[in-house]
């Protein structure tokens, strides 16, 4: 059996380029989701409830990118919530574009049709394994029963076969990585799964026209810049934007400090919380440091992106896939990458 050598982000960099660019003004990280969707900033939040709720998906809205607002709740509850993401984001001057999550079972079609009459235009079918029959059936009847121009996100994936299926069957775009994320323990209970990285340059050797969205072990502006290199269009971030303000949960007092629970959708406490009881527990809850503001995160990521494409002598996305060259480092490279004073 030949086995392949397979990339995460830490074993690459990306080669320094040739730049003229003289501003980070004149850097520009917006990209089109679909011919009806554009978003100022490669950014989208992922639908977990310790993540996107009103807060997260208004501020990820006023900021260019994208909130996927949770489905751990009652179709009621997750309209209201896509309800009232809107009408705080129609005074606006960006035009207001809320996602939510549907499952593929059970009331998912009616979800859907709920979801949007509240104003959502982007539904994202929100499963683990998305290289399935089932999410065959959901992206048909999504696409047979809604509007046109109503955007459908599927996913996870992790190959290319995979990727071109779902686009084949429908989706407008697909989330692609199994496993990797920081409170996902699929890898460890399954043995299935794909390192990051790899998993992006491989489904961005697709010839369909279905949009790329790096969903899971993004930890820095630099792995965002890295996967936008390697072909994505998208990227989804959790932990990034958990423990934050603006995140669903209280915080809470401890002798370090405030925390707040941040947590995976297939752990036990969620699944518990959400239809009392458990099927496979592939994920983890826990407590993470209490971070004030996201703005101040998604702020900063959005200033590390543009530097990323600076230093590769690129303005836009488009060219800075066209130019990206990368390098594979080695474990001590890793080392010398991090700031490493402090371990001396």
């Amino acid at each position: 059996m030949e086995i392949k050598k397979a990339l995460t982000y830490d074993d690459v960099l990306l080669l320094p380029q040739y730049s003229d660019i003289k501003s980070r003004k004149d850097i520009y990280i917006g990209n089109l989701l679909d011919d009806n969707h554009w978003l100022g900033m490669p950014i989208i939040s992922s639908p977990m409830d310790t993540v996107t709720e009103t807060d997260i998906a208004s501020l990820m809205c006023s900021l260019g990118g994208l909130g996927i607002i949770h489905r751990y709740n009652t179709i009621e509850e997750q309209a209201l919530l896509v309800h009232e993401t809107y009408n705080l984001l129609l005074g606006n001057q960006i035009k207001p574009y809320v996602g939510a999550a549907v499952g593929v079972t059970d009331d998912f079609l009616e979800r859907a049709t709920m979801l949007c009459a509240n104003g959502a235009e982007i539904i994202c079918i929100d499963v683990a394994h998305g290289h399935h029959s089932l999410v065959k059936n959901a992206i048909e009847a999504l696409k047979s029963e809604l509007d046109s121009k109503i955007h459908i996100m599927a996913g996870n994936v992790a190959t290319l076969k995979g990727f071109n299926d779902l686009s084949d069957w429908g989706a407008d775009s697909v989330r692609c990585n199994i496993g990797g994320g920081s409170i996902c323990s699929t890898r460890v209970q399954t043995g299935h799964g794909l390192p990051g990285l790899q998993t992006i340059m491989d489904c961005a050797m697709t010839d369909r026209k279905a949009k790329i969205i790096a969903d899971g072990g993004i930890r820095s502006s630099g792995d965002i810049v890295k996967a936008l290199a390697a072909g994505a269009d998208f990227v989804m971030i959790g932990s990034l934007l958990s423990g934050t303000d603006e995140a669903p949960g209280e915080k809470i007092k401890t002798t370090k400090g405030f925390v707040k629970k941040y947590r995976g959708m297939a752990s036990a406490d969620a699944q518990m919380d959400w239809r009392g009881r458990t099927s496979s527990e592939e994920g983890i809850s826990t407590h993470v440091d209490y971070k004030g503001p996201a703005e101040n995160i998604l702020k900063s990521l959005r200033k590390g992106i543009k530097s990323g494409l600076s230093y590769s002598g690129a303005r836009t996305i488009e060219q800075f896939q066209a130019k990206a060259k990368f390098v594979s480092q080695t474990p001590a490279g890793l080392s010398e990458s991090k700031t490493h004073i402090l371990s001396r």
